[in-house]
Parts: structure tokens; sequence; C-alpha cells
């Protein structure tokens, strides 16, 4: 598995179950389009080539309806000829469109910006795993019948946020999930099976997944307004707390936005609680810690996750901030609470207390070999490099009189929405309303914020240039002292 973005032209080579190899050494991936690329299924049934497909995926304003989104467009999947063994046309057919994707990829990476995902990571050294069908069933701790996984690896990096959250290791239960949804799913639901009757608080900029979770628990969900910079409204908490005092509480806290990159105070919605009358045995507080979670304790004078506190769950995301290639995360719970989801499975000879069944048993590899590759020191190294980077990035918009604002504990820098999406799409842009954001990573350089920075300037003033269109007012979306529009930039 090739990783990182240095070494994403390295040749696809080897022998798979004795086939020969497909591709030389000194492949060039421009150079092996002999063969027709795949036709596009259309949604009326039509086939059309590859190039036009491309073109039509060229950056336009979109509608998304739901129903009309699917089957636009596909890599046909076709049966092979009778005498395709002996011809190879088959192989070398597939080896060409995976060249044309691939050199897409690269491209695609060169202009990643807005999705808080690090892309920089080499894991060339974990290929030889990728033949094995690795499957972590059940619960990490306990051995089932089937043989091929991974638990040790698991527990090991279950252990290692174990520490980094300040919990024992008699005093927890986790499991890596299969994605950062998951993770909260799982905390949510953890929180419902101890309190069935409790209300699931959470503010209005949490991750959407949390409002999943509520619809698919049948869940009465509060939702509470936010401060301008994306953090719970505490004042907003107390009254929607008092106003249901007679029931427990079931609170998401974000340890950042998913837009604003804004960390909510912990201590402050424990604070509140605690002066609604709710002692700690009538609430349950889930930290979505999705990508700042593995930030903040890196971070100085940032305040603590930690499980001293009365916090009944945390889960972060694997295949961001860490950097592994296939989505995955981190949950970790209270022992004492787990036993109400857990249950015996004889079919696997293991008990259950996850939400999926089988789970990727190469994600906690993959996790592991990073942790022990970087270790704290490593991440603390990154995050300051991120951090650094996102004030050098907000500091430049701001120079450039374009209305930007980023958190104290962020990394994600939000400011006005670029005019024109084919800008958006190109820098694949997270956009809400007036505002985009940039998720500044670790394979996040000052080069690449240049670059960005170099086109948006220069296009923006092809945008407002005859003044028939004015820069947007940001100041409800980034507050006054952030905006640079007319109105606010004198």
């Amino acid at each position: 598995m090739v990783g990182a973005v240095e070494n994403v032209m390295a040749p696809v080579s080897g022998k798979v179950n004795g086939a020969v190899e497909i591709l030389a050494g000194g492949f060039d991936p421009t150079a092996v389009v002999a063969e027709p690329l795949p036709p596009v299924v259309e949604d009326n049934g039509s086939l059309r080539d590859f190039e036009e497909e491309e073109e039509d995926a060229k950056p336009k304003s979109r509608e998304i309806v739901l129903g009309n989104n699917v089957h636009t467009s596909c890599l046909a999947v076709t049966e092979p000829e009778a005498n395709d063994e002996l011809t190879g046309d088959k192989d070398a057919y597939m080896a060409s469109v995976l060249a044309r994707y691939r050199k897409t990829l690269i491209d695609r990476t060169k202009h990643h910006l807005g999705y808080p995902y690090n892309l920089d990571f080499d894991y060339g050294a974990l290929s030889q795993l990728q033949h094995f069908s690795i499957n972590n069933l059940g619960d990490p701790f306990i051995e089932s019948n089937y043989g091929v996984h991974s638990r040790q690896f698991e527990v090991g990096v279950l252990d290692w946020f174990a520490r980094l959250w300040e919990i024992e290791k008699n005093e927890y239960w986790g499991y890596i999930t299969n994605c950062g949804t998951e993770g909260n799913l799982h905390g949510i639901l953890v929180g419902r099976e101890v309190f069935p009757d409790g209300i699931l608080y959470a503010s209005k900029e949490s991750h959407y997944s949390v409002f999943k979770a509520a619809r698919m628990y049948r869940m009465e969900c509060v939702k509470v307004n936010t401060l301008t910079s994306g953090e719970i409204d505490c004042a907003d908490f107390k009254v929607k707390l008092l106003a249901n005092k007679d029931k427990p509480a079931i609170i998401n806290v974000n340890i950042g936005t998913t837009v604003k990159g804004a960390v909510d105070d912990l201590d402050l919605v424990i604070q509140t609680l605690e002066e609604c009358g709710f002692s700690h045995d009538r609430f349950y507080i889930h930290c979505d810690g999705a990508l700042f979670g593995l930030m903040m304790p890196f971070v100085k004078r940032a305040p603590k996750v930690t499980f001293k506190k009365p916090i009944g769950s945390v889960s972060v995301s694997g295949h961001k901030f860490v950097g592994c290639p296939m989505p995955c995360g981190v949950q970790i719970t209270r022992m004492e609470h787990i036993n109400v989801l857990s249950s015996n499975v004889e079919y696997l000879a293991s008990r259950d207390a996850t939400i999926m069944g089988s789970r990727n048993g190469h994600a906690p590899i993959f996790l592991w070999y990073t942790l022990n590759r970087k270790g704290y020191k490593g991440f603390q190294k990154e995050v300051q490099k991120c951090l650094r980077n996102a004030h050098y990035l907000k500091d430049r918009l701001r120079e450039a009189g374009i209305s930007a604002m980023l958190n104290e504990l962020s990394s994600t820098v939000v400011f006005e929405r670029p005019k024109e999406e084919e800008f958006v799409r190109k820098w694949q842009l997270a956009c809400q309303g007036n505002i985009a954001h940039v998720v500044v990573m670790p394979n996040v350089t000052i080069d690449k914020l240049d670059d960005f920075l170099s086109e948006l300037i220069e296009q923006r003033s092809t945008w407002y240039q005859d003044g028939s269109v004015q820069p947007p007012c940001l100041m409800a979306e980034v507050g006054k002292e952030n905006c640079a529009c007319a109105l606010h930039n004198c």
C-alpha cells in the first residue's frame, strides 16, 4: 500500500498468486492507454466514452436531488471474452483504466484542502499483509474461533489511547470502528442504554452523525445554540436543561466542530449540568473528537479531555490526523457501561458490544504502525506545524482583505466562500452558506497554501472587479472583528 504523495509515482509491479507482473518498473501512467477506456453507463442505459465522462465531470454548479444522483456515470463491469486468458486483452484494459485513475488521484491529492484527512503517509512496509483477509469479529478482548485477526494490534492501539485519555486498562472498554460516525453512534447508544429515557443534547454545529443517531435510536433530541465561534452556548444549554429537569441528560460534546473547528468547553458543560441539579449519575457525556481529539492533548494550555472528568466515552477518527489510508476510528468507553450492550454470540465463541459485526482487521495494524513510528513526540511536532501553518493562512487571507477566522485551538481556517463553484471543486473546499474552510493537516505545506492563496486572490479580483457584486458580509458567521466586508473593514 503506497500512501505518501511523494511516493505515489512509484511503479506498480510484482507477482500476485503467480501471475506475471502487469506494469514494468519504468511504467508511465500516461503511456498505457492503447486499449479503449471503459464506457460509462448513463442513467438512461446508454454508453459513452470515458473521455466524455471526464469532460462532463468538470466543476459545475450541482443540484443534489435524491434518486437523481445514482448511476449518472460509472465504469461498467463487462464479462470477459472467451479467449481473454490467452490474449491478455482484459488485463491490459483494466491496467490502463487503473493507470488513468491513479493519475487522477495524484492530481486530486495535490488540490486537497477542505477535508480533514492527513495524506502524508507511507505504508509500503505493510503491503506484505494485503494478501490476507483480516477480520476482527466481536469483542477485541475476547478470542473467537476466527483465527485470521489482528486483535493484538487493536488492543495495543486501544491501550495507547487509554493512556492518552487517562483511564486505567481495567476500567475501559473500546474497539476500532469502521469510521468516525460509528464512534458517535456507539457512544450515543451507550448513553441511551444507560439512560433509556434520557434526552440527547447537541449543539446545532455538531456533526450530522449525532442527529442521525437520534433518528436511528428514536431519541428525543434538543439542539443547543452556538456562539459565533461555533462553540456550544452554555447559557442556552442551561435554559434547555432546566426545561427538562425530570429526565436524564445525554450530551454530545464537540472536540472540534465540523465547519469551524470549535471546541466545546467540557468543564463549563459539566459545571452547567451540576448547576442545573444533575448529579453525575443522571448524565452521560460523549466526546466527539473526530479530528481534534488527537490534536488537543498536544496543544499547550488546551483544556484536557480525560476520563478523570465525569465523561462516558470518547471517539476519534483514524483516517484524519493519524493518516490511516482507509476510514476507521477509535471508540473508548467505561467498562461499567458496556455490559448493557454486550451479548454472547455462540457462532463466534465470543461476546459482542460493537455496532458492526465484521470489522476491518487491517486498520488496527495501520494505526499501530503509525503510533509506533511517531509516538507522542511525533504527533506533538505535527500538531504544532499544523497550528503554525493555519495562522499563516489566516493572516495572509486577512492581509488580502478577505474575511477569515481561526479558533484558538483549531487548524480549521474559515473564510469567505469563493464565488466560483469551479474553484471550490478544484481545491475540494467544504462550504456552508457564505463560508468555506481549509483544514490545515500535516500534508498541507506553506508552498501548497501559497499556491492556493495566489490563485484565490487572482480569481477573486475578477469576481468583484466591476463593483456590481460585493463580497458578502460574514459578521454573523465569523464575528465583526473577522469580517472584511465594506461595512466592517473601515
